[in-house]
């Protein structure tokens, strides 16, 4: 089990632990050596306080006050873009550079977005999205390739209201598979992160 890029990459330079074991992961990016069909992803949660309770709760689909929000330090080649785009360039569309937590796409942003029911707006490259075999991401989230990052704020207000109620409507019917339970629940994030390593138990034998 690793918490980390360098966990990912420190087990690919050992070929036979590589191969021969299923590998959960907070860091779900394929080009870092991250094989979505041997490999688990455990999602990224921040709690601040210690505290699992009262962890979701957010706006209703009705009064939105901000169209996009993003924080996060300038890397990569997608933040590049977005910085260029949009930080500064329009009031709806708010982007910082600083933030308290989160360097990488596996950061606690998608959970975080996914407690506040807030629908994520997922700009990414090689990313597995968490708990992806059973859960319908494009039911709750809106997905924006590279290439349309300047298009961002056309795309999302070219979203109709009955599907964006729709998207908002799946977020909070996934919380739960988000959750953070003492003792577990059915179907919180630890039944999910062990479903998850059970599903790669069969395709294991491709590699064995």
């Amino acid at each position: 089990m690793s918490s980390s890029s360098p966990g990912a990459r420190a087990t690919w330079y050992v070929h036979e632990l590589y191969f021969t074991s299923i590998r959960v992961l907070c860091n779900a990016n394929t080009s870092e050596f991250f094989n979505p069909r041997k490999d688990a992803l455990i999602p990224n949660i921040n709690l601040w306080t210690g505290d699992i309770t009262g962890l979701t709760g957010g706006m209703t689909p009705s009064n939105p006050t901000i169209l996009a929000f993003f924080a996060g330090q300038l890397h990569g080649r997608i933040r590049p873009a977005l910085f260029q785009h949009w930080k500064d360039k329009d009031e709806d569309i708010h982007v910082y550079e600083k933030v308290l937590e989160g360097y990488e796409v596996a950061s606690p942003r998608i959970v975080e977005a996914i407690y506040a029911e807030c629908v994520p707006v997922l700009i990414s490259q090689h990313y597995v999205l968490p708990f992806s075999d059973v859960l319908n991401w494009d039911a709750f989230s809106v997905q924006v390739s590279f290439s349309e990052i300047p298009n961002l704020k056309k795309i999302l207000m070219g979203t109709p209201e009955d599907k964006y109620v729709r998207m908002h409507e799946g977020v909070k019917e996934v919380q739960r598979h988000f959750l953070v339970n003492d003792p577990p629940k059915r179907y919180d994030i630890f039944h999910m992160i062990l479903h998850s390593i059970w599903l790669r138990r069969l395709n294991f034998q491709i590699y064995g």
